[in-house]
């Protein structure tokens, strides 16, 4: 109800919780499963990012963080505005790349982000 999700304490590189208990999910599982999610899509305005909640089989709580064309567009537009060099996603491989519609559409928005 509090939008709270504890990570596991598995430590990384010194921190003593970190994103290392997580797991990378493919975007295109990650499209299909926010419907099906108790909360649709959430967006967190600090980090400027979405998120969505739901619960497995077994009744646990999960959170799942990710960047959309929304989210990327708006780091994008920093990082321009700045005047940085450049900016990256941490895994284009992740992407849809099936032939599907639908995939296509993704995966060319999630790119176009990436030059405001």
């Amino acid at each position: 109800q509090d939008h709270v999700c504890s990570l596991p304490k598995v430590p990384f590189r010194g921190a003593p919780c970190s994103d290392a208990a997580g797991s990378q999910v493919p975007y295109s599982t990650i499209m299909k499963q926010v419907n099906n999610s108790l909360s649709g899509v959430l967006w967190d305005e600090l980090q400027k990012a979405p998120f969505y909640e739901y619960k497995d089989s077994v009744g646990q709580f999960h959170q799942v963080w990710f960047d959309d064309p929304h989210s990327i567009s708006l780091k994008a537009a920093y990082v321009k505005s700045r005047g940085l060099r450049g900016i990256g996603m941490w895994n284009g491989n992740s992407l849809d790349y099936s032939r599907e519609a639908v995939a296509e559409q993704q995966t060319q928005a999630m790119w176009q982000a990436l030059t405001p």
